[in-house]
């Protein structure tokens, strides 16, 4: 929108009546994209971000068991440190 409205303008620089729609078009289009830009998009990709890490530390602690379980540790010490995981998403949850 912001583009398209400078386009006219710049295709009709010798006509000076028409400045003012071009220049309108190019506002208007930039108002709505800064408004969608705060009002939708920023608010989505933190919620998204959010998700991501969400599965990437559920991800990250199925491997950590696995690992643990299959190098023969033992059972309680695989507890504790899957719960330092669990624990320490919280505490970054709280921080936040």
């Amino acid at each position: 929108g912001a583009v398209l409205g400078l386009i006219q303008v710049m295709q009709n620089l010798s006509d000076p009546s028409k400045l003012g729609a071009g220049i309108a078009v190019a506002f208007v289009a930039t108002v709505y994209g800064v408004g969608a830009a705060n009002l939708i998009f920023i608010p989505f990709s933190t919620k998204l971000k959010f998700k991501f890490k969400k599965v990437f530390l559920k991800k990250e602690m199925i491997i950590e068991g696995i690992l643990a379980i299959q190098a023969g540790e033992s059972p309680a010490l695989i507890e504790r440190k899957l719960q330092a995981y669990i624990l320490d998403s919280h505490m970054k949850e709280e921080a936040a």
